[in-house]
């Protein structure tokens, strides 16, 4: 019986963004790449582009032999472990495609690895080619692949070269080809492919930059936590933990930020990248009581505790010296945070409306536990569904994604090289903490964000970001 590997990726520039898959059949005994197939998806988000990447690998190793034994190998561990049967599948968009994907092969002709991105290169090559002529109003084609042009040379390389060790059609002298070409050396097709703009942008995070703020959750339950963004459940998918810190240690942890934090991970010729020191507002009368308070609520002001605390934050930044400008969202408890820090660095304010708080509709002002009361079913389809909005218009995370990734994008043309303390919200600060780890959106209900905490995202030159994250203000009481 013969035996493929498949290698499947897919990426979304902006999660949800332009979004394409790239697939890899390769001959187990052999190495050599069988098939390719690579598609533009439009708008959609990493998971989805990841599934259907996913399902077409298993397609083409099919059309090829459909009584193969299939190795798939993906560096999404949401993929593998949902179809290794030992995650749920909880969003219901991703139901159905896992759904397409198992009934390709039976069961028992399919097995599934996790791999390191780096490992998977081929694959993640032709998803960026995929949305390379997404942007360019084209589909992707094999003859126009450089995938496909590098596996020819390749091709032609070994053809020339002596074999492996071993007699013909020695099955060891195949295996070692075969894993010669997993670990990235297969078709020369890996060359430069790291720091190219990848997938979401700014959304895919050096593993050992953020191992340890993308492995536990960091928050309660609902029912003891109901400030939006705050636990809402324990999926059991890749999570983000928010790590000690504080504004003491702000400017060690921005350098930290701004350091390249994995080998491989681009060029040391990057140069210096763009810094956003995140800076959520000091408390307002609605904080300590847990209030939805969004955009399109009562915009309240800085209680006396939120301005000791704006104060102790401008006061502990203003010692470490690194912050070169200052952006705001255009609500007045961000402003107020950002007047006392701009007091003691001495920097003008800029106004974005792209950082304002997500509009809670008509829960805002209330508690979790009203709005469960009031809106039970509006409740449920928005703890399960990205796209859902609160009640009566509010805008749905999906939206505010979109917003932040536009913000996001523009801020780093802006301010490349510089460090800048952008002061927001917790779904702002959130949602740039997600997109730059490239997690999937239920993330936003494992992280914790105090009033006035800190957080760090370096962009580089290649679109990969860095992340830090500070969550301890016990020195602001």
């Amino acid at each position: 019986m013969r035996e493929f590997i498949v290698e499947a990726d897919g990426g979304s520039r902006g999660n949800p963004g332009p979004a394409g898959y790239g697939s890899v059949v390769v001959d187990a005994a052999t190495g050599e790449t069988l098939a390719e197939a690579a598609e533009y998806l439009g708008i959609t988000t990493n998971n989805v582009a990841e599934y259907r990447g996913l399902v077409a690998g298993l397609r083409a190793a099919h059309e090829l032999d459909p009584t193969a034994r299939i190795h798939v190998r993906m560096d999404s561990k949401l993929v593998v472990e949902q179809m290794s049967g030992r995650w749920k599948i909880k969003h219901p968009g991703m139901k159905p495609l896992a759904a397409e994907a198992a009934q390709v092969f039976p069961a028992s002709q399919v097995t599934y690895e996790w791999i390191p991105r780096e490992q998977n290169k081929h694959a993640d090559r032709l998803a960026n080619e995929a949305m390379d002529a997404g942007k360019r109003g084209e589909q992707w084609s094999a003859a126009a692949s450089t995938a496909e042009l590098d596996a020819r040379a390749a091709r032609a390389a070994r053809a020339a070269a002596p074999e492996p060790t071993g007699p013909p059609g020695d099955a060891a002298a195949g295996a070692a080809r075969a894993r010669a070409a997993m670990a990235g050396g297969r078709d020369t097709a890996a060359t430069g492919v790291g720091g190219a703009a990848a997938t979401a942008a700014a959304g895919t995070a050096a593993s050992t930059a953020v191992g340890t703020a993308a492995s536990a959750e960091a928050s309660s339950s609902p029912s003891s936590s109901p400030t939006p963004g705050s636990s809402r459940r324990g999926a059991a998918e890749p999570t983000a933990e928010s790590v000690g810190g504080g504004a003491a240690k702000a400017d060690a942890d921005v350098r930290a930020a701004r350091a390249v934090a994995s080998p491989g991970w681009g060029a040391a010729d990057m140069g210096a990248p763009a810094t956003f020191v995140l800076l959520r507002h000091g408390e307002t009368p609605l904080t300590p009581q847990k209030r939805f308070s969004g955009s399109g609520g009562s915009d309240p002001s800085l209680s006396d505790v939120g301005r000791e605390q704006a104060e102790r934050v401008a006061a502990a930044l203003a010692r470490r010296g690194t912050i070169q400008d200052i952006v705001v969202s255009p609500l007045t408890r961000t402003r107020e945070t950002a007047a006392a820090v701009a007091a003691r660095l001495g920097l003008e304010v800029t106004v974005e409306d792209g950082l304002r708080e997500t509009d809670f509709g008509a829960w805002e002002g209330l508690t979790f536990g009203e709005v469960r009361e009031r809106f039970p079913d509006d409740l449920t389809k928005w703890l399960a569904d990205p796209e859902a909005e609160p009640t009566g218009g509010g805008e749905s995370f999906a939206a505010t994604a979109t917003r932040i990734a536009a913000t996001r994008d523009k801020l780093v043309a802006a301010y490349a090289g510089r460090t800048v303390l952008l002061v927001t919200h917790v779904t702002p600060i959130k949602t740039f903490v997600r997109l730059a780890l490239g997690a999937p959106p239920e993330s936003l209900f494992r992280m914790e964000l105090s009033a006035a905490s800190l957080s760090a995202v370096a962009y580089y030159a290649d679109g990969n970001a860095s992340v830090r994250l500070l969550n301890d203000t016990s020195h602001l009481r």
